[in-house]
């Protein structure tokens, strides 16, 4: 059977199989440990460690071996706390989808089907540690004497001849120990819930308690017989659960740490700093303040170091807040109309750079930003304590490893997939496939807003008139037009079919500072798709092939509620959607999320009733096609279904395509790729003629 990009596409898992990924940098200097699969299409990501003095790669962990068993069997017993993470990160791979090491590099520790893995990074061996499961996020003391992990609600300590105690538990079942709670992990980015002491001699560990939380019901109707899955869902104006942090010592001391959870319910971040004290991110349930809070681990006690109020929200942003070898504190914090780094309180940013991310804090500080009128790149930047210093000049989108020295990760329009430079020369070797297409793309800003704009031809197009699609996300913390070739794989196989594809970055997108986020407080619908359909004219006006007489919309989540929308509101400019498990009711999505736009509808419901597609139903008049996994715990499956019943209810033909046993992001090879020709085949039966 001939390969087709669709097939590819899916069997690649949108090109990320095979690329190095998790990279990390021993303290040493010695070596790099990452994870990559065999191929551009195995889904089973195996541990590599590559010496940074002999440039010898060295497999260090198989999860087919280890399991002896076939490749199917490699994730067929994922406990549920693995099954929900994956879900958070939007991890579609298999076998070692994450690890963890000890300070110095030498010992990593994983999950395989619910069991515990260690790998000597030295020897180059991994074995099983047979402990109590099943096994969870396990980690290595930073002196690789034991390790900790979760097994289902309880934290647990494995010491290296294979016994196994437990650290902290509770009776009630609605409450866990060193997990993450829903929106800490899908919203603040938290993937984790216990950190251990520099030490080794305690561990820092979140306590949630579920029971507040109101329980939702997923089921599976493509079989009766199995019950459902009850979810604790915090959805907006309702409640979350309750988290406390406490400090374990492995002697069997305890102490709860202490601040004010009624002012600040939030807990977004935990540290230790390099002398043993903690250091906590905390918020507001509106998210308008924030404070940075140091923890004494012996008494519990805490106090303020930084706290930051703005009159829409404190963005919160990965690797803030952080203390400098030195003892200073590091955060990022909007000011002057961009996000800063602050040290100790001053900004030392210069006033053209937007801070995205702190990727390490040690004696200086390394942060990926972009200039500030151009977020379709992403740079590398060192403050060395005196400057900051561009460690990335090449056009692209570029990111680092964890550990020093720091590797660069590499990503340009110019050619497909990324690059890891080794700091001696060199690359680590990727096994990831080159697309079957190749962008056709230009880059634009359009309009008033110099609204970032790609648009996307068919290769060697003669001139003609083509109908146009629209391919947006549109929202808040993510964006589409970026100088990456594989951003524009799936547009530019649309445009191939004979469209011409506009992918646009509106107001409310990252990376243009902070009154362009924010225009969308309270109103996620107005300026998001007043954008689209900015950027859309100025498009037409710059390439005359664009028929807007035919003009259709796609998107997925948040781009799935714009493009319903396109049609519901502007049907004089859109004439066919395709929704991907969108938003519809901005009251059955999360707390954390919505609120920061929206409020707390339970305050003030006007935000919610003016965003709401429910009302709108009345008014289609465009050919629009709901696409929804019955199994999303993320987007559930109740918006597309109750925006269906909404549209029967008031005579609107549409389509509803329900995906059995698919979550929020799809992974399934067939699905994937039977979806984009689907869409196909509905954009062209819709579109006029």
């Amino acid at each position: 059977m001939s390969d087709t990009f669709p097939r590819q596409y899916a069997r690649t898992q949108r090109f990320t199989l095979g690329e190095p990924r998790n990279v990390s940098v021993s303290t040493d200097e010695q070596r790099v440990v990452f994870l990559r699969s065999r191929a551009g299409d195995d889904p089973v990501n195996c541990l590599w460690v590559r010496s940074l003095t002999t440039d010898d790669e060295v497999l260090v962990a198989d999860p087919v071996a280890l399991l002896a068993s076939a490749d199917e069997a490699v994730d067929s017993e994922l406990p549920p706390e693995e099954r929900a993470r994956r879900e958070r990160m939007r991890e579609g791979a298999g076998g070692i989808t994450a690890y963890a090491t000890d300070r110095a590099t030498t010992v990593a520790a994983f999950a395989l089907a619910g069991r515990l893995f260690v790998a000597g990074l030295l020897s180059g061996a991994a074995r099983e540690l047979v402990v109590e499961g099943p096994v969870f996020d396990p980690r290595p003391d930073p002196l690789a004497r034991r390790l900790a992990y979760v097994s289902g609600t309880r934290l647990r300590i494995a010491e290296l001849d294979g016994s196994s105690w437990e650290l902290a538990g509770d009776p009630d079942p609605e409450v866990t120990w060193g997990s993450a709670d829903f929106v800490a992990a899908e919203e603040m980015h938290r993937f984790r819930g216990y950190w251990w002491h520099p030490e080794g001699v305690a561990i820092a560990a979140c306590r949630v308690d579920n029971s507040p939380v109101q329980r939702w019901h997923i089921g599976d109707p493509a079989d009766p017989r199995t019950e459902p899955h009850v979810v604790r869902y915090p959805a907006a104006g309702t409640a979350n659960p309750e988290v406390t942090l406490h400090v374990l010592a492995l002697d069997g001391g305890s102490v709860e740490v202490m601040w004010d959870r009624d002012e600040f319910p939030y807990l977004a971040t935990v540290s230790w700093t390099p002398d043993g004290r903690l250091l906590l991110g905390v918020q507001s349930r509106d998210q308008r303040t924030a404070a940075v809070l140091e923890g004494d681990p012996e008494t519990g006690d805490t106090a303020p170091l930084f706290t930051d109020v703005d009159d829409a929200w404190v963005e919160l942003v990965p690797g803030s807040p952080a203390m400098s070898d030195d003892g200073r504190l590091v955060v990022a914090a909007d000011r002057e109309g961009r996000r800063c780094l602050l040290v100790d309180g001053v900004d030392v940013t210069p006033p053209e750079v937007q801070v995205r991310s702190v990727a390490h804090v040690g004696h200086d500080v390394t942060f990926l930003g972009n200039p500030l009128g151009d977020a379709t790149v992403l740079h590398v930047y060192r403050w060395d304590g005196a400057e900051v210093v561009a460690l990335t000049d090449e056009p692209g989108i570029h990111a680092v490893s964890d550990g020093v020295p720091l590797l660069v990760r590499s990503a340009s329009l110019a050619r497909p997939g990324t690059s890891w430079a080794l700091p001696g020369g060199g690359a680590l070797a990727s096994h990831a496939e080159t697309p079957l297409v190749e962008p056709n793309v230009t880059l634009h800003e359009f309009g008033d807003q110099r609204i970032a704009t790609a648009v996307l031809l068919p290769r060697d197009h003669d001139g003609s008139k083509l109908p146009v699609l629209l391919d947006p996300y549109g929202g808040p913390h993510a964006q589409r037009v970026v100088q990456s070739y594989l951003a524009y794989a799936s547009s530019q196989w649309f445009a191939d079919q004979g469209f011409a594809v506009v992918v646009a970055d509106g107001r409310g997108t990252p990376g243009r500072g902070s009154a362009w986020e924010r225009a969308v407080h309270r109103d996620l619908a107005t300026a998001a798709l007043d954008d689209q359909i900015a950027a859309l004219q100025g498009a037409a006006a710059e390439h005359p092939e664009l028929d807007l007489s035919r003009v259709a919309i796609r998107g997925w989540s948040f781009g799935g509620y714009l493009a319903a929308l396109a049609v519901l509101v502007r049907p004089d400019v859109f004439h066919a959607a395709v929704a991907g498990a969108p938003v519809t009711e901005w009251r059955l999505y999360d707390t954390h999320y919505t609120e920061r736009y929206l409020g707390d509808p339970t305050v003030d419901a006007a935000p919610y009733a003016a965003t709401s597609l429910l009302p709108l139903a009345k008014d289609l008049t465009r050919p629009l096609l709901l696409v929804h996994g019955l199994a999303d715990d993320n987007v559930v499956a109740a918006h597309s279904l109750q925006l269906s019943s909404a549209l029967l209810a008031a005579g609107k033909p549409h389509e509803l395509l329900a995906l059995v046993g698919v979550s929020h992001m799809t992974p399934q090879e067939v699905v994937a790729e039977n979806l984009l020709l689907h869409q196909l085949d509905f954009l062209r039966r819709s579109l006029p003629r």
